[in-house]
């Protein structure tokens, strides 16, 4: 295959060669005129003057070239020329410069500048270029000034047979049903190659089967592989390998090549029948086995896949279709013989099954090739067991009446052993199905008594179990459930069917139905039955109240007096007698409570005590909690408030060995003047009679006003602020609503514009004041310090 390339491109390279030499020979003996195509670039025109005015002429200039075309894949040892580029103003003198540019211009292509002549100077590939597009232009070779406008052309790249076939999407995987008709198509495959469709026949593929022969073909041009034999069956051969070849160059030699592998799968009809394996199947069961369970199993087995290899079994026929029945395991594909109804050893040894199994899926292609079922005879053996007694009923139902003396007959329980053997039975009652022990049986013949007498009213129904065990073998054992019904007698009275109590009115008014008594009994009620009220003989003619019988098995109770007081009496015991007509009838005596209550107008009842305003003896346990909670709650409002009280008490501000009574204010700075809103009022110490009057404090709001105490008299119109302080200090002490301390606001703030100016007296030396201190002398006692120091002052002014 590749001599067959090479000699390819060597005739190539050589008619290329032959080629050009011809075409440059051409161009040589040629004239501007007939060298190849000629192209108009651009239009020059100029004016020329005549006699009748000036007319536009126009000079045609162009390139001339032959057709550019390059071989690929050239490997010779000198450049290929490309082609030759002239243009019409060139006179051959050297003075045009010719300049090449655009894709590949000065790498791939280079331009002689002189003569034109264009070179490839690497070896090109079509199938990564296809053709390169440049732009040539000529030049004046000293001023580089453009002599033609810049003209564009392409140069071509020829294809050569440089790349095999090849199959992207390879290997192929498809699938065929198996049994298919021959030229069934089973998959396209699809080589590409990478050479120019439309020059030569490089790209032109041929395809064909290397391998998969006789089972498969390949259409040549196409790619379609198609089935070649008939009835290919799946369960012979399921898978094959194809492998199929894509050549060139219309498949003649020197061509090129590619494959790729295909893998075909016959896919699965429904073309075999189930078959058994065997024409017997042989199967015993034990005569102690119970319905539903296993006895065999046996399998018809489908070579196809799937549906197509699902199999159901039905029984045919048979002694046996109404003792056993068929399942089929749905994992396995097995069929599953149960038993349906129990097998009887002593009745018959053996039964036989005729057993069929079918396809339920089958395709209508191959429905000729059938039948899609087979058959098979399974016989099934019993086996002997040592099996239970079995009693004669499922259970027994008996009945006893209340109240009959022990050793009362119930009934009689019978059982067998079904055995050859036939074994004696020994009948007992287990102690757990009658803890009580009312019932005991006879161990040989189960006849069942009673041990006491029997109350319906207690227990009206009794279920126990009796016991059958065989007295030798393997002491089988047997249950079966025994249901003792007691028989009612009339052995009980009637009572009040409630035992409330009733309300009257003191105010009712005669006649008046005040309370409608109905009765029970623990006794069965026939169906003609019913109870009869009357009074007891001790209150029939009490004036009080009445009864009368509505025969109905109720009574109705009405008033017969106006009036009733709770304070002479207020319960009225009414003795009922009731009697039912039962046999024996029976009768007792209940009483009926009549309170006395209190009513409205409406008849709406107040109260039914004695006392109205008298509490009940007794309290529930939910009033106890919730007066015991209030309580609580009510000792710590208490500790709350006292301990409130006492935290008030307590000075807010405490200094150390020092009485805060003796200070009325402790000046930390100068004080506030008018201004300061949060300092103490000191409207009062201008305003002394304000003291006649209760001032509130501004720091606690008092709870209680309290009036001045006697023997503090009232201060006049006076200016003595000794007298004044003291009383106010006096007030304080004695207010229980004011704090420990006497201090009301500390003067954090002086204010501005006040009328007195500031307090210190820091500046009061170096100061010369025209102000006059003696009236420091009028306020006592408290003040002499201050009266003596400013006093002083003013004296050795005075002296000096």
């Amino acid at each position: 295959m590749w001599e067959g390339l090479r000699l390819q491109v060597f005739f190539l390279c050589l008619g290329a060669a032959l080629w050009s030499a011809a075409a440059a020979k051409m161009y040589r003996g040629s004239g501007p005129r007939e060298r190849g195509h000629r192209r108009h670039l651009s239009l020059h025109r100029h004016w020329e003057r005549g006699k009748e005015g000036q007319v536009l002429h126009r000079s045609k200039r162009g390139w001339v070239w032959n057709q550019f075309f390059v071989i690929e894949e050239y490997t010779g040892p000198d450049p290929v020329l490309v082609g030759r580029l002239h243009s019409d103003v060139d006179s051959g003198d050297g003075n045009i410069k010719y300049i090449l540019s655009g894709e590949g211009a000065g790498t791939i292509f280079v331009i002689d500048d002189k003569t034109g002549n264009i070179h490839a100077t690497k070896t090109l590939d079509r199938e990564e270029q296809a053709q390169y597009t440049l732009t040539a232009q000529a030049v004046a070779r000293d001023t580089n000034k453009p002599l033609e406008p810049p003209s564009e052309f392409i140069v071509k790249v020829q294809d050569i047979n440089d790349n095999p076939p090849e199959f992207l999407h390879g290997p192929y995987y498809a699938r065929v049903a198996e049994m298919s008709n021959v030229g069934t198509s089973v998959i396209k495959v699809t080589a590409t190659d990478a050479d120019d469709p439309t020059y030569g026949n490089s790209a032109r593929l041929v395809y064909s089967i290397l391998q998969g022969q006789p089972y498969f073909s390949v259409e040549p041009q196409t790619g379609i592989i198609r089935t070649a034999l008939p009835n290919m069956d799946r369960e012979a051969r399921q898978e094959y390998d194809v492998v199929i070849q894509a050549k060139d160059m219309g498949g003649h030699m020197g061509g090129l090549s590619g494959t790729t592998q295909v893998k075909i799968t016959l896919t699965d009809v429904n073309d075999n029948p189930p078959k058994f394996a065997q024409g017997v199947y042989a199967m015993a069961v034990s005569e102690d086995k119970v319905p539903g369970e296993e006895v065999g199993r046996l399998k018809a087995r489908d070579p196809d896949l799937a549906e197509n290899g699902l199999v159901d079994y039905r029984i045919l026929e048979g002694d046996g279709m109404n003792l056993f029945e068929i399942t089929k395991d749905s994992e396995t594909q097995e069929a599953v013989v149960k038993l349906k109804k129990p097998v009887d050893f002593e009745t018959k040894r053996s039964y036989t099954l005729k057993v069929e199994a079918s396809n339920p899926h089958v395709d209508p292609r191959f429905i000729a090739w059938g039948p899609y079922k087979d058959t098979t005879i399974v016989k099934i053996s019993v086996e002997d067991a040592d099996e239970p007694p079995t009693f004669m009923a499922p259970g027994y139902n008996f009945e006893v009446e209340e109240n009959a003396p022990a050793g009362t007959l119930v009934g009689r329980v019978h059982a067998k052993d079904t055995d050859i053997m036939n074994n004696p039975i020994r009948y007992m009652i287990p102690r757990y199905t009658d803890l009580e022990e009312f019932f005991t049986i006879n161990h040989e013949d189960g006849i069942i008594k009673t041990t006491r007498p029997l109350d319906r009213e207690a227990q009206a129904w009794h279920n126990i179990s009796v016991s059958a065990t065989e007295i030798g073998g393997h002491h089988q054992d047997a249950k079966v459930r025994v249901n003792i019904k007691v028989k009612d007698v009339n052995d009980n009275a009637p009572e009040f069917a409630a035992q409330n109590e009733v309300l009257v009115c003191e105010n009712v008014s005669p006649g008046k139905l005040i309370e409608t008594v109905s009765a029970t009994d623990k006794d069965e009620m026939a169906h003609r039955q019913h109870f009869h009220f009357s009074l007891a003989p001790e209150v029939a003619n009490n004036h009080s109240f009445s009864l009368k019988d509505n025969r109905d098995s109720t009574a109705s109770i009405f008033v017969i007096r106006k009036g009733f007081s709770r304070m002479t009496q207020d319960v009225y015991h009414l003795p009922i007698e009731i009697n039912d007509n039962g046999v024996p009838p029976m009768s007792s005596t209940n009483t009926l409570i009549i309170r006395v209550c209190s009513c409205d107008s409406k008849d709406t009842i107040l109260s039914c005590n004695v006392e109205p305003f008298i509490l009940p003896a007794g309290l529930s346990t939910g009033a106890l909690i919730a007066i015991l909670a209030c309580i609580v709650i009510l000792l710590a409002i208490v500790v709350l408030f006292v301990a409130l009280r006492r935290q008030k008490k307590e000075p807010l501000i405490v200094f150390e060995e020092e009485d805060i009574r003796e200070n009325i204010i402790t000046y930390d700075d100068e004080g506030g003047g008018e201004e300061d809103t949060e300092a103490f009022d000191i409207a009062t110490l201008q305003n002394p009679d304000g003291a006649n009057g209760f001032l509130p404090r501004k720091d606690i709001k008092p709870e209680l006003q309290y009036p001045m105490r006697p023997g503090l008299r009232p201060i006049g119109n006076s200016v003595d602020v000794d007298d004044f302080i003291k009383t106010r200090i006096s007030d304080a002490d004695n207010d229980p609503t004011a704090p420990p301390y006497d201090s009301i606001q500390i003067y954090g703030y002086e204010g501005r514009g006040s009328i007195a100016g500031s307090l210190s007296s820091l500046e009061s030396v170096t100061t010369d004041s025209d102000l006059d201190y003696d009236y420091l002398q009028s306020w006592g006692p408290r003040f002499k310090k201050l009266a003596d120091l400013y006093g002083t002052k003013d004296s050795a002014d005075d002296n000096s």
